[in-house]
């Protein structure tokens, strides 16, 4: 939301009150008053101006503005926001909607996400085709300004000892489910990296060939997921949910059971939006907001690692965003429940990601 703060704001200074100029003006006229025989009519008016003392110093005015104060009405209205916020953020109507979007889920759940995945909301105006902000909407979005990290190799091999076949259906049921609501970076990225690489060097004078460093991706997965990739048929994925099914209430029944909330989660239809329709002007996909590896420094993260060293020179779309009149109470509804299903989403996920770790350190 685009600020143009008052002129008044840079040089505020303090110009001497009409009293005080006179009384200045009578003493260069005069001389010392205390040698004149020349008295006033009537005392010196001790203030013609109201006092400024406890007003704010500054102000400003937003592009669009009244559209931000109808979405703080829209949030009072849905018991989303409240007095109490509006007097923490000290009448600041952007704080105020963001905080307000925010304290809905706790401020918890707001650190969870923190300390596994750097995410920023955002409300600005929705540029039209000519870049100027549209009168009648308005765009919520989250960005990525931080990658997770989920080391899946032992957790895979632990369902595997739990049942066949347990340990590959738990990795591509997350996996469909994570591409189904975000970007990440994971085994099928790395593989294409690779071939990308293969490519080139292909391409380049035999003399250079040898400067080449491949990955070699497919000697980084697990037995079973090697055999599982022979597998990707409908049947296969049924035969995966039933296996999960069983074993939600297992020695790991805790992971199993966060996972299918995640897919439950992951299924919900919202209106999310692509960027390219409100004029976002980026260059590039959303950063991943997760890397799924099978081990540390496996070959999945040295791909990532070679990629990810030109990810942050463009401008990157947002994770995900929704465009909407805060007028409607359709569209507010329907941008409402885009937010909430993410973050309820990566709620899930940033709790599966600490189970894991913490199995993993205690072993």
């Amino acid at each position: 939301m685009r600020r143009n703060h008052a002129p008044g704001q840079r040089h505020r200074q303090r110009n001497p009150s009409p009293s005080s100029e006179r009384r200045i003006s009578s003493a260069a006229a005069f001389g010392d008053a205390a040698a004149s025989t020349v008295e006033p009519l009537a005392p010196a008016f001790v203030q013609c101006l109201p006092s400024l003392e406890g007003q704010r110093p500054g102000y400003s005015h937003e592009v669009n503005g009244e559209l931000l104060y109808e979405l703080c009405a829209a949030l009072v209205e849905a018991g989303i926001g409240t007095p109490e916020i509006w007097a923490e953020c000290g009448g600041d109507a952007l704080k105020f909607a963001q905080d307000a979007i925010l304290h809905r889920f706790g401020p918890e759940i707001g650190e969870l996400l923190q300390r596994n995945i750097e995410y920023d909301l955002e409300i600005s105006d929705m540029k039209s085709d000519g870049g100027a902000p549209d009168s009648g909407k308005l765009v919520v979005s989250i960005s990525c300004g931080g990658c997770g990290y989920l080391k899946m190799g032992p957790a895979i091999a632990a369902l595997e000892k739990e049942a066949e076949g347990l340990g590959a259906a738990f990795y591509w049921t997350l996996i469909q489910a994570l591409y189904r609501t975000m970007r990440i970076y994971d085994l099928s990225d790395a593989e294409v990296y690779e071939e990308n690489l293969i490519e080139y060097a292909e391409s380049d004078d035999e003399e250079n060939r040898d400067q080449y460093e491949f990955p070699e991706v497919e000697k980084a997965l697990p037995e079973c997921i090697q055999a599982s990739q022979k597998h990707g048929s409908d049947l296969w994925r049924i035969e995966y949910r039933r296996l999960l099914a069983r074993h939600g209430e297992g020695r790991h029944g805790s992971w199993i059971r966060r996972l299918r909330m995640m897919e439950r989660l992951s299924r919900i239809k919202t209106k999310v939006q692509d960027p390219s329709e409100y004029s976002g002007n980026y260059d590039g996909p959303p950063l991943p907001a997760l890397l799924v590896v099978f081990e540390d420094h496996d070959a999945v993260a040295a791909c990532f690692d070679e990629e990810s060293q030109h990810m942050l020179e463009v401008s990157s779309e947002p994770s995900v965003c929704t465009v909407f009149s805060p007028t409607s109470v359709e569209e507010f509804s329907d941008a409402v429940r885009v937010v909430e299903r993410f973050v309820r989403f990566n709620e899930e996920l940033c709790r599966l990601i600490e189970e894991i770790q913490s199995w993993g350190e205690a072993k």
